[in-house]
């Protein structure tokens, strides 16, 4: 009857040993078989419907300045104007001269829809259109950011 203590929890740590080992297999596959993160390109989207793309305009907004918390702030007017802000960040350089709307998709209209939000100039509205971003615009904020909307002091 000795035996019967040892041999039982022999067993039940066995058991253990092959969920736990269980467990961590599903674990790493999970790991190794799950998509590397949020889509930032969608190459058919250039051919979808308008059906299918929907009206709501998204954004990008990038930091052509250097100055902190600008990108922020045009992105929360132009959420709160409707618009789909899907990514902010800082440009790749900081001497921005003029804020710029760059249309991605082809759709001029959308990017001064964009201009006319945040009180841009239409000649500063340009077209480089990229169908590997998933984004109808991106806003490039300029030194000249203090004649934009969301800086304007409202009383």
């Amino acid at each position: 009857m000795s035996n019967a203590k040892p041999r039982t929890r022999n067993i039940a740590l066995n058991v253990g040993l092959v969920v736990l080992a269980m467990v961590c297999a599903v674990l790493l596959y999970s790991l190794i078989a799950r998509p590397g993160g949020a889509p930032t390109a969608n190459p058919d989207r250039a051919a979808a419907s308008d059906d299918l793309v929907g009206s709501v305009i998204q954004v990008e907004v990038r930091n052509g300045v250097g100055i902190a918390g600008l990108a922020a702030t045009v992105m929360q007017h132009l959420r709160d104007d409707g618009f789909d802000v899907v990514e902010v960040g800082n440009h790749s350089s900081f001497d921005v001269e003029r804020t710029q709307i760059i249309d991605r998709i082809d759709d001029m209209e959308s990017a001064r829809r964009v201009a006319q939000a945040l009180g841009v100039d239409p000649e500063h509205v340009t077209q480089d259109v990229r169908e590997d971003l998933y984004l109808d615009a991106t806003v490039l904020i300029g030194s000249d950011y203090e004649t934009l909307r969301p800086f304007q002091q409202t009383e």
